[in-house]
Parts: structure tokens; C-alpha cells; sequence
């Protein structure tokens, strides 16, 4: 599913998600400049009896994908009229295609990306042959330890540098969020060449899932909206702000109006007994792992089935949502055949809209150390209210945006966060954020441990010139 800020949605497309696949959106006939509700113009075709013909179309007839690249096909695609579409790989065990729409290479060979009209009463297709070949660039990832003045103190900090563009992904144990490894196994996961932990998570004896963003080639796999997030574009370019995420769409019937509906985590397991509406996507693992609440399950678009107290299966191809306590009530508007879409919206905490349209990766954490070449720290302003962020010194991981768009890793030992985001600004960032500390500070590069993490994580960020997707 492509990730639009309002903004952008509003001049573009409204699209379905789905995961490992398939996906679903709707365009209109000049390549993506309209919105178009589903509740509108694509169900009211569907109560035509007569079946149209729909074209699809991509810019070129065949495509060629770097291993350590990934391409984004929906921003391309015309069709001739607003209907909804899926998406498979012909061959698995050459390319994927997500749920964005996003051609993932696995290995070197040839396959076929097939499009489907998936409306009723439309029909179409696209067969877009597509060859994955060997990586395109090579990138290195440098490490050094550097003694930097910060504040009247003289710090020794670990620094990895990144060039712009170097392939980066969010690294997750076993693929699944909700689970811990160690740092160097997660890069081992994704051949990475390079890694740092990510985002806060739950480390002290529950389930240890995040609790910052986590936007995953493409597709929201957390919701935290708090503190400060990191984004990494797919010209190369990253981005950094007070990202909130909302994530809202709508469930119709052939013949009916439509109506919405919302959530506000992704792959978080609820409190017992307080009210919840969740998204449950591949990343969970097998199942939503609780036996309360109600559970509508998605699959290609298109409502399977409406449970009650059952830890039902969240479905390759699609997701499931959620609902407990007085969010309960949503899962009534759902019923098995109705198609259901949604879309993602981006704000800074202020409210304003911002435009992460074109980012493929992010983790969120915090506090903002840097913005603009400036010390910009202030840990209260974000939410923060622990003392091991707000006044402690402590050991912490950090990462910057130079002004050449490279990135940097860095790690030291302990400093409070004012000395943390002089150090940032000693080392030359034009942005600069915090990302968890403690116990999980950890970096690595080219198969050595420089920080050794002092637990397993529960998700990092990695970069590879030969990413394992």
C-alpha cells in the first residue's frame, strides 16, 4: 500500500493493503490525479450486470531489478478506470511483491508480476515480465572511534558511516515483530553490513514488543507516535520528524453505502480488559495470539470471515483488524464478501500535515538531538517523561543525516541527552535523533560487534549493499 500524507491522497489514489502478495488500489484514468472512494464509483459498477474491460498499463513492457534494490510499481500504473487490482509474483523464489506494490528481489532469474482487476463486474490484467539481476552498486559501510569535545567534556564515541542511497531496511528477529535477537544475529538475518538498534521496546519481562514507528518496504508494521522518527526515501534520501501515523478506511457491499472504520496500533497486543483496535499483518506471525474481542479477517480485499473470541489465523494475503471494549461495535459494519480499503495519513505532532509519501523505511525513537546543523534537544516537549532520558546519563545509540545525505551510526559509552546532542552537532549532523540506549546501545559493522548490546533487541536498523529482503 502506498503511504500518503492526506494531502497527497487527496490528489492521488486510495488504495486497499494487503500483504505478501496482493494488493489492492484504486486510480483513476489518468494515471492516479483523483481520489476515488470505494463506497462510490467502483461498488456502484459493481451492481452493473454488464462486465467492463479494463486497461492496465506501465511504462515499459519488461523491468529490470537490481538484487539490492527494490522498485515501487503503483506510483506507474494507469488504468482506464477506478477499479481495484492484485498482485502476485509469478515466481517467489525470485521476486515477491508486497502489499505497496513493491517488487522485492529474492534471487537472480526471471519471473512474471501479474496485475488483476478484482472488482466486480471489471475485468483486466497485467503480465510485466521482470528480471532480477546482480547488485547494481556497492556501498561501504566505515567504521572509526573518535574522541569528540562536547559541553567542556571529551567524549570517545563508535561512528559507522553510510553512503547516500546504501540499501537499508527495518531488521526484525525472524522477520516477526514481537520477538528478540541479538544484534548480530538480526544482521546476519539481512546480510547486513551494518546495523544499530532501533526503536524502545518492552524489555523488562513482557511481550517484547516496539514502541515507536516502524514502516517496513512500505507498509506500516507499528504504530508508536511518539517522540521522533527517522525515514528513509526511495531516491535516498532520509527524512526526520515528529511523525504520527493514522491509518482509517472504509467497508462496503455491492449495492450499500459504505461505511468507516479505524485503528490506531498495528501488531500490538492490547491490555486486558481496555478497549483496542488493532491491525494484525503477516509481520505478527501465524496468528493474532489472544482469544477476546472481535476479529475480522481480510484477505485479498475482501472480508473471509467475522469472529468472536478466537485466535484466528492473520492471512498471507491479508491482514486482520481488531476490535475490543467500546471499539467493539466497529466490527459489526464488517461482513463476509464486503470489500474493505484503507489508507495512511502522516502529521508532525503539531498536527501539520507532512509528506512521508516516498518512504519505504522508518523507526521511530527519540528525542530530537539535532535539526537544521542546531542543537535542538528537548525530550519533554515529545512526551518523554523518564528520568533516563529527561536528566540520567546513560549509554545511548544515535543516528544523523549529514549534509552531504549520507548517514551516520554513532554510539558513546554515557552522556546525558544535552551532552548527546552536543556530541551530534561536534560530529558535523545537519539532523540528528536518539534511538533507544541502555542495555540495548548496540552497532555493528562488516561482522564485527563495535557496541555489543547488553540484551537481545527487538528490531534495528540494517544496511547492505546484498540485502537479504
Amino acid at each position: 500500500m502506498k503511504l500518503l500524507n492526506q494531502s497527497s491522497w487527496k490528489k492521488s489514489m486510495q488504495r486497499t493493503a494487503l500483504v505478501g502478495g496482493a494488493a489492492l488500489l484504486l486510480l483513476n484514468s489518468a494515471g492516479g490525479e483523483t481520489a476515488y472512494n470505494l463506497g462510490g464509483a467502483a461498488y456502484a459498477a459493481e451492481a452493473q450486470s454488464t462486465v467492463k474491460n479494463v486497461t492496465i498499463t506501465y511504462p515499459a513492457s519488461a523491468v529490470t531489478v537490481a538484487l539490492n534494490e527494490r522498485l515501487p510499481l503503483l506510483a506507474k500504473l494507469k488504468l482506464s478506470e477506478p477499479v481495484t487490482l492484485r498482485y502476485e509474483s509469478g515466481n517467489g523464489a525470485v521476486a515477491r511483491v508486497n502489499s505497496d506494490g513493491v517488487i522485492i528481489p529474492v534471487a537472480a532469474g526471471k519471473t512474471k508480476i501479474r496485475v488483476h482487476v478484482t472488482s466486480a463486474s471489471y475485468k483486466g490484467k497485467l503480465e510485466l515480465p521482470v528480471t532480477i539481476r546482480g547488485a547494481s552498486t556497492s556501498y561501504k559501510a566505515v567504521a572509526a572511534s573518535k574522541r569528540v569535545s562536547a559541553g567542556g567534556r571529551s567524549f570517545t564515541v563508535q561512528t559507522v558511516a553510510i553512503p547516500k542511497g546504501m540499501p537499508v531496511t527495518a531488521g526484525l528477529p525472524s522477520r516477526t515483530v514481537g520477538l528478540t535477537q541479538g544484534l548480530s544475529g538480526i544482521a546476519s538475518l539481512y546480510n547486513a553490513a551494518a546495523a544499530i538498534n532501533g526503536t524502545y521496546f518492552e524489555s523488562y519481562g513482557g511481550i517484547p514488543e516496539p514502541y515507536g514507528n516502524i514502516i517496513s518496504d512500505g507498509v506500516v508494521e507499528h504504530i508508536g507516535n511518539t517522540g521522533t522518527s527517522i525515514g528513509f526515501q526511495w531516491d535516498g534520501s532520509a527524512l526526520m520528524d515528529t511523525l504520527q501515523v493514522k491509518m482509517s478506511g472504509k467497508v462496503s457491499s455491492a449495492g450499500k453505502s459504505s461505511q468507516s472504520w479505524y485503528v490506531y496500533f498495528v501488531n500490538r497486543t492490547p491490555t486486558p480488559g481496555r478497549t483496542a483496535a488493532i491491525m494484525y499483518t503477516p509481520k505478527r506471525g501465524s496468528k493474532i495470539g489472544m482469544t477476546t474481542g472481535s476479529a475480522v479477517t481480510v484477505s485479498k480485499g475482501i472480508v473471509t470471515k467475522v469472529s468472536k473470541n478466537t485466535n484466528v489465523d492473520i492471512p498471507k494475503d491479508g491482514y486482520v483488524l481488531f476490535f475490543t471494549g467500546t471499539e467493539e461495535h466497529l466490527a459489526s459494519r464488517f461482513q463476509k464478501g464486503s470489500y474493505v480499503d484503507y489508507t495512511v495519513s502522516y502529521t508532525d505532532v503539531a498536527g501539520k500535515e507532512i509528506d512521508w509519501s516516498e518512504v519505504h523505511t522508518a523507526i521511530g525513537a527519540g528525542p530530537r538531538l539535532v535539526k537544521d546543523g542546531k542543537l535542538a534537544v528537548d525530550p519533554a516537549k515529545e512526551g518523554f517523561v523518564s528520568p533516563k532520558i529527561l536528566t540520567d546519563s546513560g549509554a545511548r545509540s544515535g543516528i544523523a543525516i549529514m549534509n552531504d545525505g549520507s548517514i551516520l551510526l554513532v554510539t558513546v559509552p554515557a552522556a546525558t541527552m544535552k551532552q548527546w546532542g552536543q556530541i551530534m552537532v561536534s560530529l558535523g549532523a545537519k539532523q540528528a535523533m536518539n534511538l533507544d540506549g541502555g542495555a540495548s546501545s548496540g552497532l555493528y559493522a562488516n561482522g564485527k560487534q563495535i557496541t555489543p548490546a547488553g540484551r537481545e533487541l527487538s528490531n534495528a536498523l540494517v544496511f547492505s549493499s546484498l540485502p537479504k529482503w
